[in-house]
């Protein structure tokens, strides 16, 4: 039964994989739970004063947000492989639109948190669900190459989504701003609807929720993969973490210094994303994961000799090396996420989830303990010590648990030849 609901025909796929309308709704997709997540921010101090309450409980609506990311994927991802991309998608940005006209009529802060909590929950499933069928559409090797491209694009909405909620708060108030989600999600919903086919392929029989977690965890390539790209991203939410306290507390400058340097990483990484897109064609997705492991260990050892030598208490020095890591991350972070998410491409959905999953919920704990370095030591150290650990454990992922190449391919061959011969029966 599953192995004939919802397959998409040989033509229609490709038909739909070289569309840029696709492309471009993988993007609003992916993006309308983190631009909703950062246009809030410039509002806070404002929340706080129209509600009478402490900014402390007003950032709940930035934390709690984050908690329901990490739970709706684990959620998400598992019910599209069962029921389908587009149903879960939809019924998860509809839960959206609805959540946000919530926002707009909160009458106090507890109703405006359970509201964002619910938006997030909903907004989720598009970044998971798109990763999934990313792998429903393309070949293994074509894979890191669309997820960077989507990040590319989806990270230049996101980094003026904060200029931008701040503009529509100053024009017209804060409520304003859930006007604006809730227009763009009613859009990306009826674009889904009109545009995008159901792409999920054939499952195995007998399959469900337990077997394809325990498929997956009993895989040394996922857990390689996966880990790899886990870890990578804790580089980001470590730094994120510790950066404005070493630069403003420990460097003395000011905060506004620190976002302009902060934007420099950024930048980095979509340019990583943007050399990755142009790479891969040439390239293996194993290849190019080395390739940005080498570079990203280069890099924070690099910014680990600074601190030791004492010469890294300049921006310009922390900054500048940890561009050269945030490149190379990029590499790391799209392409073993492609391997991840290749491993069982019947359980696509449940392997974006359960990533996705442990890299939110790890980074908000990493996050905290970046602070900690950052705040409670006199000396950039502590902080590039740790993410120079993060980098080594990043490659010593794929060195001790992704099997060689060879091996992986004869099991996705394998795993082809099954799902054929159930769709025979």
């Amino acid at each position: 039964m599953h192995g004939v609901m919802g397959k998409l025909p040989p033509t229609a796929t490709k038909n739909v994989a070289a569309s840029k309308l696709t492309l471009l709704l993988l993007v609003a997709m992916t993006g309308v739970a983190p631009i909703s997540l950062y246009m809030l921010v410039p509002a806070l101090p404002k929340l706080a004063t129209a509600f009478g309450r402490d900014i402390s409980l007003t950032q709940m609506t930035v934390s709690l947000y984050m908690v329901g990311i990490a739970c709706s994927q684990l959620v998400m991802g598992p019910l599209s492989d069962r029921f389908g991309r587009r149903p879960v998608l939809l019924s998860g940005l509809a839960l959206m639109v609805v959540a946000s006209a919530a926002c707009i009529f909160a009458q106090n802060l507890p109703q405006l948190i359970i509201a964002r909590f619910l938006q997030a929950l909903g907004g989720a499933s598009g970044m998971v669900i798109s990763r999934a069928i990313i792998r429903d559409l393309y070949e293994r090797d074509q894979i890191g190459a669309k997820i960077s491209l989507v990040i590319a694009v989806m990270m230049i909405a996101q980094m003026l989504s904060p200029l931008t909620g701040g503009l529509v708060e100053t024009a017209f108030g804060w409520r304003a701003i859930f006007y604006l989600i809730t227009a763009a999600v009613l859009v990306t919903v009826i674009a889904i609807v009109l545009l995008l086919p159901e792409t999920r392929r054939g499952r195995l029989p007998g399959n469900g929720f337990r077997g394809d977690f325990g498929g997956l965890f009993k895989s040394r390539a996922f857990v390689g993969f996966m880990l790899c790209q886990v870890l990578a991203s804790q580089i980001i939410f470590a730094f994120a973490g510790g950066g404005p306290y070493i630069v403003v507390t420990q460097m003395s400058r000011t905060s506004a210094e620190y976002g302009a340097w902060f934007a420099t990483t950024g930048f980095a990484y979509l340019i990583g994303n943007l050399f990755c897109v142009r790479f891969a064609p040439r390239h293996s997705l194993e290849r190019l994961i080395w390739f940005g492991l080498a570079l990203q260990f280069a890099g924070s050892a690099l910014n680990l000799a600074w601190s030791i030598a004492g010469i890294n208490q300049a921006p310009s020095f922390l900054f500048g090396t940890q561009m050269i890591v945030m490149f190379a991350n990029a590499f790391v972070m799209s392409n073993s996420a492609a391997g991840a998410i290749s491993v069982r491409p019947d359980a696509a959905g449940t392997a974006s989830g359960a990533m996705g999953f442990l890299q939110m919920g790890i980074g908000s704990l990493v996050s905290q303990f970046g602070a900690y370095l950052g705040g409670h030591f006199a000396t950039t150290l502590p902080l590039t010590a740790f993410i120079f650990a993060l980098s080594l454990a990043c490659a010593s992922t794929m060195i001790f648990l992704v099997p060689r190449r060879a091996v992986i391919v004869s099991e996705e061959l394998m795993e082809k030849a099954e799902e054929e011969e159930s769709g025979m029966l």
